[in-house]
Parts: C-alpha cells; sequence; structure tokens
C-alpha cells in the first residue's frame, strides 16, 4: 500500500453491490487510497451486531475505480473489525467512511443503522468516522446530489479529524431542486408507530413484516436533523460513543468541556456557512 496519501476505509450495511458504496468510491477515488470491505449481502437494520457464531470469510473481488474491494458474510461492524486484521495488516486507516445508504438515518434511526455501527465502530478503533446516508431506499436511487458534501466533509475530516469519541451521521435528502446548504443539528426525538403488519401463510399461522412509520416527537423544532431533511438541507449529527448519562459526578465527556468541543467542531460550522452547488 502506497504510504503517501490518506488510507480510507469504506464499508456500509446494504452490501458490496450497492450503488451507494460504488458512487462512495467514485466521489474519493482522487482523495486517497481506498479500501472497501462491506457485507456480501444486505445488512440493515444491524446496528453494531458482531458474528459471534460462525465462522468469517473474507472475499477479494476485482478492483473498482482504483479501490480495492473485498466482501465478507459478516455484519457491518464485523466490516471494519476484519479489515484491522485481515486486508489492512499494520497499517492503521486515516478514515472511516460508511455508506452510501439508501434510505435515512436520522432520529432514532441511528440506533438500528448498521452504517452507523460500521462508523461508530471506526470511532472505537480511535479512527475518525463518518456514515453517510441518502434518503431514498430504491436501488435506483440518484447519489449524484451527495458528491459535493461527501467531498466537502471528508477533507474537512482528513485535515481537521474528529474529537475522541464522537463520529459524524450525515443524511443527505432526496429532493429537487438539490440541496445546498448543512447544518450542524442534534438528532430529532420521535419513535415508529404500527411498526409490524401481521399476515397469514397457506396454513392460516400468522407471521409478521416490519413496516411502521416515523412519528416527530417536536415537529415544530428547528434544529433537528428531521426539520432539516424536510426542509431540503443536509443534517450532521455528531454521535458520541459514550452512553453515560450526563448526571453531574460521574464524568460523562460532556461535562468541562464545552468550549474545546465547539473549537474542534468550527471547521464543520464554517462548512455549513457555505452554499454548495452541483455538477452539471
Amino acid at each position: 500500500m502506497a504510504e503517501n496519501k490518506p488510507l480510507i476505509l469504506i464499508a456500509n450495511d446494504d452490501g458490496i453491490q450497492a450503488p451507494g458504496v460504488h458512487r462512495l468510491v467514485d466521489y474519493l477515488a482522487d482523495m486517497g487510497e481506498i479500501v472497501c470491505l462491506c457485507p456480501d449481502s444486505p445488512r440493515s437494520g444491524g446496528s453494531m451486531a458482531l458474528t459471534v457464531q460462525g465462522a468469517l470469510r473474507v472475499k477479494e473481488l476485482p478492483d473498482y475505480n482504483g479501490a480495492k474491494m473485498y466482501s465478507t458474510n459478516g455484519t457491518p461492524t464485523d466490516c471494519v473489525k476484519l479489515a484491522w486484521h485481515t486486508v489492512l495488516r499494520d497499517r492503521k486507516p486515516d478514515l472511516v467512511v460508511s455508506g452510501i445508504n439508501h434510505g435515512s438515518n436520522a432520529a432514532i434511526n441511528v440506533l438500528y443503522s448498521g452504517t452507523m455501527g460500521a462508523a461508530q465502530e471506526g470511532c472505537a478503533f480511535g479512527v475518525p468516522s463518518v456514515g453517510f446516508s441518502l434518503t431514498n431506499h430504491s436501488h435506483s436511487a440518484d447519489f449524484s446530489a451527495c458528491r459535493v458534501f461527501v467531498r466537502a466533509i471528508v477533507a474537512g475530516m482528513l485535515k481537521n479529524g474528529l474529537p475522541e469519541g464522537i463520529c459524524l451521521n450525515v443524511n443527505i435528502p432526496d429532493c429537487q431542486p438539490e440541496p445546498t446548504r448543512m447544518h450542524l443539528v442534534r438528532e430529532c426525538k420521535g419513535n415508529w408507530s404500527d411498526e409490524y403488519v401481521e399476515y397469514a401463510d397457506p396454513s392460516g399461522k400468522p407471521f409478521y413484516m416490519l413496516a411502521g412509520k416515523f412519528e416527530n416527537a417536536e415537529p415544530a423544532a428547528t434544529d433537528t436533523d428531521e426539520y432539516v431533511l424536510h426542509h431540503g438541507g443536509v443534517s450532521i449529527v455528531p454521535i458520541m460513543l459514550d452512553r453515560t448519562a450526563p448526571l453531574a459526578g460521574l464524568g460523562a465527556p460532556s461535562e468541562g468541556n464545552e468550549q474545546e468541543l465547539a473549537d474542534r467542531f468550527a471547521w464543520l460550522r464554517r462548512l455549513c456557512e457555505q452554499t454548495y452547488t452541483h455538477e452539471s
């Protein structure tokens, strides 16, 4: 592996054949040396699940646009862990990038997301990490609007890094006109209702399929990812690995270092002040 370019590890949860991961490679091809290790089939909704029973295998695939491509029968989190012990060997990546996911990972979806599971695993290894998602579940989704934002954020992360224990959850709306602004916001409060639909098999026994509708618990709030997305903007939410509740005396990471964190995110705030245009 060449040592003069930053090493970018790419993972996802939609699988190695998903268009989203290929577009991500396309958008980052000139920004670093890319190694891509993804599940061999879709693993959406896996969060940070690990394979604890059964053998994991890594398969080398043909290169794509200069990137080394690999697949595994494991989860998105397995992909990041396996990369350290197999295809990357003794070289630590400069960045972990997950996505581009087919579908939103805003609000409570971040808890279920395999895309963000991979990003959080990279963060746990001490590497600046980010997950990108487009709010379109279709296999034929057009990811072109993501390009300018992916490149701006990745360039900023390569130059400035991220605070320890924090990764980024970036959601890009599939809308017209295409988004031109990014917003550093918080996760929207809400939950899913009517999550399962009941059916009957030929023998009359019931079975259930995941469905549901997201219910925004604070639709009037203007500082959330859901608000930004529904108004045509790109949402950026910093996600912390430490789940300690911010209670006095427990040493939660949010205590006493608010200004330091604000300073570390100054570059990202500057990106959010800009207006972006898209290639024709």
